[in-house]
Order: C-alpha cells, then sequence, then structure tokens
C-alpha cells in the first residue's frame, strides 16, 4: 500500500476545475460514491490537456495512458454540493507525467479528497512508451509544484 495522501490547501494547487454534481453520484450512504472521484480525476486532467492542446486530435505524436491512480477521502461530498477538482503536477518523468489532484467544496479549506492520477506517453499506433514530447513537457511544466 502506498503511503497516504494529506488533505491540502488550495494553494497546494495550480489548475481548477469546477464539477457540478449529480444526485446520482449520491449512493445509498448519501455522499457521492468512491468511483465518481476517479472520474472527476479524470475529467480535470483531460480538460487540462485539451484546453493546452496537447490531447487528442491535437496530439498525434503521443497519447497518455492512465497507469495508475490513487484516492484518500478525507471528508464526504454529497449533491448538490459543487466541487473543484485542483491540479498539479508533481513529477514530469521521461516518459510519464504524475498529477497530484484535490476535491474542493466552499465548505471546507482543505481537500475532501485527495489523488494522484499518472500518465505514460506512448505512441498512437505502436502502443509503446515514448519521451513526453517537449511541447507537453513545456506546457505542463507550467502545472508543476517542486515536491
Amino acid at each position: 500500500m502506498t503511503d497516504r495522501l494529506p488533505a491540502e490547501g488550495r494553494d497546494a494547487y495550480r489548475h481548477f476545475t469546477p464539477i457540478s454534481t449529480r444526485w446520482m453520484d449520491n449512493d445509498v450512504y448519501g455522499h457521492v460514491n468512491n468511483v465518481v472521484y476517479y472520474s472527476w480525476f479524470d475529467t480535470a486532467v483531460n480538460g487540462l490537456l485539451i484546453a493546452a492542446g496537447i490531447a487528442g486530435a491535437d496530439s498525434p505524436e503521443a497519447i497518455g495512458l492512465v497507469v495508475g491512480t490513487q484516492c484518500q477521502y478525507h471528508e464526504p461530498v454529497s449533491f448538490p454540493t459543487p466541487v473543484e477538482i485542483g491540479l498539479r503536477v508533481v513529477r514530469l518523468g521521461a516518459s510519464s507525467v504524475t498529477y497530484r489532484l484535490g476535491v474542493f467544496t466552499p465548505q471546507r479549506p482543505d481537500s475532501h479528497a485527495s489523488g494522484v492520477f499518472t500518465h505514460v506517453y506512448v505512441d498512437p499506433q505502436t502502443r509503446r512508451p515514448v519521451a513526453v514530447p517537449a511541447r507537453h513537457r513545456e506546457r505542463l511544466a507550467r502545472y508543476a509544484v517542486p515536491a
């Protein structure tokens, strides 16, 4: 098992994605189900990549495939509370990028949940690892926070 991720404040993050919770996100226990958090993480990371012009059709040289995720839950969230997903790059390796994410609401100064999301860059045809393209590296470095 990996080390527990602590709750952090908003100042630890470089980018925020607002997301509306939905009635169907709540589970029988009255809070957002754990699998929804992973969907929020995926939405935040890929939304950033698309906005930066380094995903999908804008990235014919390489694509990022998810190879690992993690989430620690600190305080529940329930519909209809809106959330913001904070994002920062914590590692920009030779062929991978690791993001740290936090789930925030107006009701709490620290994150309700903390996550990690790792992409390995691969050639779109062969699906074999490749170096993170230079333009990706340059754009992702804007969201990096020194460890």
